[in-house]
């Protein structure tokens, strides 16, 4: 990146940890971080927001596993388990499996 007269600083405050590997992340891009900030805030201003879509989830690890598991199984992805019975998938389900 090229330093013009019509550029401000900014300083920031990252843990040491971030900072090395967003630096390793955008060296393997060929620029710097300095370049990859300005490339994250000229994003944003264009969409209007932040780059990426930002959500927290409000369930377990437990639950986004299965959530996960049922999304393979309705995809195709993987097999669904058939039960002969109800009996059979409730018993299954009460033993925690």
């Amino acid at each position: 990146m090229i330093l013009s007269a019509n550029t401000a600083n900014l300083n920031i405050r990252i843990d040491p940890e971030t900072k090395t590997a967003a630096e390793l992340l955008s060296s393997s891009f060929g620029t710097t971080r300095t370049d990859a900030i300005n490339i994250f805030l000229r994003q944003a201003l264009m969409v209007g927001g932040m780059p990426f879509e930002m959500k927290r989830s409000g369930y377990d690890a437990k639950t986004e596993a299965a959530m996960q598991k049922a999304r393979d199984i309705s995809s195709g992805k993987i097999a669904a388990k058939n039960y002969s019975s109800t009996k059979e998938l409730f018993a299954k389900l009460d033993s925690g499996g």
